[in-house]
């Protein structure tokens, strides 16, 4: 079973006292609904450029933002790369109901190498690998020469890897930073890891409840010096990981320092529209009133139409002062 060592320094307590605040900073400020979708969208494109950017992908933002908005069909490797990463990024919240295992681990290789590498996808390696960076001269510097070559050895140290997730004690930072340098360790695909390392690291953190994408990404601090990412994970390789964490949780707290900004800015350019009108505010007064409200509620209230009374509970809802439950038909709404 897998035993991290790492000390826990000042260095390391003080970033995760951090970022408990400034998550719980990002989920006390009450987002509009529109505005919540912007900086969704913002934060999937962001990191899906991110993540592919840091394993060479040559595409830029702007055209990874025009390739994601426009609903582009891919006609070459490096869109594929994109498209697939972004699809899974979109997804991956469902993915926590799943059990965390080997399986899911190829699953997710699968989907992203589908349409780029088909040969490999999903595929434990059955062959040696080294990873290393080609020199100005042409030479390859080998950084890490993974512990195991053989895919039933690698299967069985990946599934060792994940069992020892589900157990493991203390801050699920501390731990997903962890995985994120075991997986790399074992560099258990031809191709991909870094990515699926990423994505899985992502999904760790949504299972504990932390709203990746919704709130914050990882992989834009990676990006801002790829050497320093790739020096501090292969740091943890001698076995010490309490540089790798500290340079982990440094980009835990970047990510969510960046995401207050923006969610700031965002409110600061919709503050003027932001606030109910009269009617929408004597149709938050009522709504305090009800435990569950519906548009005939309200309807009935104010004495007017059906359909009036829907597009003021649908304004406050998108204006972040009601939360709407149900179908359309039988939808209700819920003061904050």
């Amino acid at each position: 079973m897998l035993n991290p060592k790492f000390t826990l320094t000042s260095k390391l307590l003080t970033n995760l006292t951090t970022i408990e605040r400034y998550y719980g900073q990002l989920e006390g400020i009450r987002i509009p609904h529109q505005l919540q979708l912007n900086l969704e969208r913002i934060n999937l494109i962001q990191s899906s450029y991110a993540s592919n950017s840091i394993e060479g992908n040559p595409l830029s933002v702007a055209e990874v933002t025009n390739l994601i908005l426009n609903d582009h069909v891919s006609t070459n490797r490096s869109e594929k790369e994109i498209l697939n990463y972004f699809s899974i990024l979109k997804q991956l919240d469902k993915k926590t109901a799943e059990p965390f295992n080997v399986s899911l681990i190829r699953n997710i290789h699968k989907e992203l190498l589908t349409g780029v590498d088909d040969k490999i996808k999903g595929q434990i390696r059955d062959v040696p690998i080294v990873v290393g960076r080609r020199q100005i001269d042409k030479q390859i510097i080998i950084k890490h020469n993974p512990p195991f070559h053989d895919r039933i050895a690698i299967e069985n140290a990946l599934s060792d890897l994940t069992k020892w997730l589900l157990t493991a004690k203390g801050s699920i930072i501390l731990q997903a930073g962890i995985f994120h340098h075991e997986f790399v360790y074992l560099h258990p695909f031809e191709d991909g890891n870094g990515r699926v390392c990423r994505l899985l690291t992502a999904l760790i953190l949504l299972s504990h409840s932390y709203q990746i994408n919704k709130y914050f990404v990882l992989d834009d601090y990676y990006d801002i010096d790829r050497e320093l990412y790739s020096d501090s994970l292969h740091s943890a390789d001698l076995g010490d990981k309490t540089r790798w964490l500290e340079y982990f949780t440094d980009g835990v707290k970047y990510s969510l320092q960046s995401a207050l900004g923006r969610v700031e800015e965002g409110l600061s350019k919709l503050s003027f529209n932001i606030r109910p009108s009269t009617r929408e505010q004597q149709a938050l007064e009522i709504a305090k009133q009800y435990k569950e409200i519906t548009s005939a509620d309200l309807a009935k209230e104010l004495n007017i139409t059906r359909q009036q009374a829907f597009n003021l509970l649908k304004s406050l809802s998108e204006k972040g002062f009601l939360n709407k439950k149900g179908t359309t038909k039988n939808s209700y709404y819920i003061f904050k």
